[in-house]
């Protein structure tokens, strides 16, 4: 492809673009899945150039593309820079589209029933209102993202954007300028659109996002950071319900009945059933650490009595019986009666799924934190791949003269197959790709690897401390730490520590924050290197703080301490970041009522747990972590495992060989004789 040649249009489009020989394959290859409208599933590894290497192709076919990604990061990088850069330099008349779910747009209806109603929730002030309602006036989008300091966390996100039980739809008097509404009208209109892995399940499971209509318009459909693929679908592809949503059912119950309907019915009776009800589900579970699941096998998940379990939900449909009787008899008084209405049946159809025994081949369980949530789900998504998604046709393209809305297909016009492309850094640790393919129903797609560019065995080093006590070990999260501070002084920072549970988060994060912070030699080098924590910040802040700190000379040098989302996704190239320490083996939990169910499975056909579940999600997630570490041709650094069963454990070598082929560290002296290097190199001076 001459778009990848030196002078050809990447090279105008990326700064220092480097030809590389794995991105030319895979280009290659995805034009070929787009001409014959294949399925392709390639592992492209870091350093290859995997998005230029899809978008290229896609864009020059001329055809209608969806572009799902992982993260809301990686989806506005297409959407704001990537894309616009390459159709600039192709010189391509083409529109692009970026579609999030609901809960990324403001809801101007709710922000105006906010502002009228009062008292605030907890956590929500006047201010932080004044703000949105100040933005809301000058934004086009309506996208939250655009509001750099709002927390994803924050309380107020879910009083100023709607769901799809709340959402009042075309009854809503804020209808016509709703910025969901016109973020899928700008989507059926363009040549390109964006979204991410959540809303298309979300869509392909209630039909409810606007894919559904955009889905059979496209020709091409491309998933970048698939390896998320099959953990997200099973998210939305089985049932979901939490106590959260039935308190607002009956805090919103009880707020509309009083401003709309006072008198009419006693909407304090009917909402204080509910929630009493609800609350009294939750005492069944007991006091339990938050994130615990437990199994849910019988009629009542583990350790809880099955008759009042049982009782505790059909209260609760009692109650909400009793609530939608009541709405009906006001429905015609305003649309959120209706509204609420529907969220109450459907509400009580979920209660009643989990009120009968589990569906054969799906897994039940119960997730404790604030609230409860009970979950049903498939163990994978191969069967809605297989049909719902590679069996949907492409029919013609939606008439952009009428606003984007979809015509109805001519007979005469024949429906014809599409192309499906599946890519991430990391499928799997076989030619099969096996990890990805088997959940994900593509066991007949055409596949690919395509390994990495950079030089691993000179750029990077892999020590595994011996000294180290086993993971179980109460010791392990402490030795862990001490050892961290005494690579990163030696760095002045520069170091990524990843961890596999939040509990040794915060007890590294502590025992690092309380040795930098007492620290009485100020004479040693970098004693007051900054400790970030993830959760004390939003993740952008924290890799934008991380970066910053490391990366310039004023910087304090820090030292990053994370776990969950900051395994993949993170790229801090250059000098920021040279050590990565990863704190054990990331198996997945063995009381994990999703695991536990994969192994029987796999055990009943006569396979085994470890050897085909266990040890390949190890292998992936370990190779994820790994990742973040090197980001360049010209970056250097250590991965550091504090896991002694790389070596002593005969499946350690399955794992190693899972990792880049980086220069084994024999010993702590000389890791620190490694990073002594990389300080003299760096060229970042520490103050």
């Amino acid at each position: 492809m001459n778009a990848f040649t030196p002078g050809g249009a990447i090279a105008n489009a990326v700064n220092h673009f480097l030809p590389r020989t794995g991105q030319t394959e895979m280009a290659c290859a995805v034009a070929e899945a787009i001409e014959n409208a294949q399925t392709l599933v390639v592992e492209a590894s870091t350093g290859v150039g995997k998005t230029y290497a899809y978008l290229v192709p896609a864009l020059l076919s001329g055809e209608r593309v969806l572009l799902s990604t992982a993260t809301k990061t990686l989806q506005d990088q297409l959407f704001g820079r990537d894309l616009p850069n390459l159709v600039k330099a192709l010189g391509l008349p083409v529109r692009i589209a970026l579609l999030k779910g609901r809960a990324s747009y403001l809801c101007l209806y709710r922000l105006q029933v906010a502002r009228l109603n009062a008292p605030l929730p907890e956590g929500v002030t006047l201010h932080q209102l004044a703000r949105i309602e100040d933005w809301s006036h000058t934004t086009r989008s309506g996208d939250l993202a655009e509001l750099a300091a709002l927390h994803e966390r924050s309380p107020i996100i879910p009083l100023v954007t709607s769901t799809r039980e709340n959402c009042l739809g075309a009854k809503c008097p804020q209808f016509k300028p709703c910025h969901v509404n016109l973020a899928r009208r700008d989507a059926m209109a363009a040549d390109i659109v964006v979204i991410n892995h959540h809303l298309f399940f979300a869509d392909l499971a209630v039909r409810e996002s606007g894919v559904a209509e955009l889905l059979p318009s496209v020709r091409i459909a491309i998933f970048d950071e698939a390896h998320q693929l099959n953990e997200t679908g099973v998210q939305f592809l089985g049932e979901n319900l939490t106590t959260g949503q039935l308190l607002d059912f009956c805090r919103d119950l009880l707020a509309c009945g009083l401003q709309l309907a006072r008198g009419l019915e006693d909407w304090h009776q009917l909402a204080e059933a509910g929630a009493l009800a609800t609350r009294q589900l939750r005492l069944l579970a007991g006091d339990q650490s938050p994130g615990t699941k437990l199994r849910w096998l019988e009629q009542a998940p583990e350790n809880i009595e099955a008759t009042q379990w049982i009782k505790g939900l059909q209260a609760i449909s009692a109650a909400l019986q009793k609530a939608c009787v009541a709405l009906d008899t006001v429905s015609e008084i305003a649309p959120d009666f209706g509204r609420l209405h529907e969220r109450g049946g459907e509400l009580a159809e979920r209660i009643a799924i989990f009120i009968e025994p589990c569906t054969p081949g799906n897994v039940r369980w119960l997730e404790i934190g604030m609230q409860l949530r009970l979950i049903e789900s498939p163990l994978d998504i191969s069967k809605a791949v297989q049909t719902k998604m590679l069996k949907i046709p492409i029919n013609p393209l939606p008439d952009k003269a009428n606003d984007g809305r979809s015509t109805e297909p001519s007979n005469s016009v024949k429906a014809s197959p599409k192309t499906w492309i599946f890519t991430s850094a990391t499928l799997g640790d076989n030619d099969s790709l096996s990890w990805f393919t088997r959940p994900c129903g593509l066991t007949q797609a055409k596949i690919m690897r395509i390994g990495s560019p950079f030089d691993y065995a000179r750029q990077a080093g892999l020590y595994i401390p011996e000294f180290f006590p086993k993971p179980a070990d109460t010791e392990h999260p402490a030795k862990i730490a001490i050892a961290a501070a005494r690579w990163a002084r030696q760095l002045g920072g520069r170091t990524l520590v990843l961890t596999t549970t939040l509990r040794v988060l915060r007890l590294v994060g502590e025992a690092l924050k309380k040795d930098f912070g007492n620290r009485a030699n100020l004479s040693e080098p970098n004693p007051d290197l900054e400790i970030l924590i993830q959760g004390q910040l939003p993740k952008r802040v924290l890799i934008e703080r991380f970066r910053q700190g490391n990366d310039h000379p004023s910087g304090r040098g820090c030292i990053l301490v994370a776990s969950a989302s900051f395994w993949e996704g993170i790229d801090v190239a250059g000098d920021a970041l040279q050590l990565v320490v990863i704190d054990k083996l990331p198996f997945p939990p063995p009381g994990d009522p999703m695991a536990e169910a994969r192994s029987r499975q796999l055990e009943a056909q006569g396979k085994s747990a470890f050897r085909d579940y266990f040890l390949p999600e190890a292998a992936v997630a370990l190779k994820q972590g790994a990742g973040r570490l090197i980001r360049s041709e010209t970056d250097e650094g250590v991965l550091v495992v504090c896991d002694t069963r790389l070596i002593t454990m005969s499946y350690g070598a399955r794992l190693i060989k899972a990792l880049p082929p980086m220069e084994r560290i024999g010993s702590e002296t000389a890791l620190l004789a490694k990073l002594e290097k990389l300080t003299r190199t760096c060229t970042r001076h520490h103050p």
